[in-house]
């Protein structure tokens, strides 16, 4: 009975010899499968591990640029307090030359007007031409700071719608300290 359970296992153990070479192939192919899958897979762990290094690179950036924008941020309100204050200096040396131009023309156009007045003064009765009636003789007056038409008439003793015909004054309200007035009949 040894025989035939011997003959079987050396039967079994002749077919698994034959098979054995196809055997071995297949696991060789499944290995190289598998060493074909671990090296995608360890491409791709390589692809994930870059982008993750340049998504950190980028997060890393985002924040300086974050400080950046804080810094931009400060530099242009630096910038707008300088400009306002230039602008304002240049606001306050554009009024000090305008005021002294101004100054300027005022004591020139003062001097101009002390000249025709001490100029009309001298002559007055022939220079007035105004065919108002009003005395022909009288005296130069120079206003005084306070002075109004009503003050002057009282102080020289004259009509004061006769000074207005005489110094053909259009608006009396606005005769100024400096100025030199004819007075008809003024004492």
């Amino acid at each position: 009975m040894l025989a035939p359970r011997c003959l079987a296992l050396l039967l079994a153990g002749t077919v698994h010899a034959q098979n054995l070479p196809v055997e071995v192939a297949n696991l060789r192919e499944d290995v190289r499968g598998l060493a074909q899958r671990v090296g995608e897979l360890a491409l791709r762990v390589e692809q994930l591990e870059r982008e993750n290094a340049e998504l950190r690179g980028q997060l890393a950036n985002a924040g300086k640029a974050q400080v950046t924008l804080a810094q931009l941020r400060e530099a242009l309100a630096e910038s707008a307090r300088e400009a306002r204050a230039a602008v304002a200096a240049s606001k306050a040396e554009t009024l000090q030359q305008v005021a002294t131009q101004m100054e300027k023309l005022a004591k020139q156009t003062n001097a101009a007007l002390e000249s025709l007045a001490r100029t009309n003064g001298a002559r007055a009765p022939a220079a007035t031409g105004s065919t108002g009636d009003f005395p022909r003789e009288g005296i130069s007056y120079t206003v005084q700071k306070g002075d109004t038409l009503a003050v002057i008439a009282r102080k020289t003793g004259a009509r004061a719608q006769d000074i207005i015909n005489a110094n053909q004054l259009t608006d009396p309200s606005r005769i100024q300290a400096g100025q030199v007035l004819f007075i008809p009949g003024g004492k």
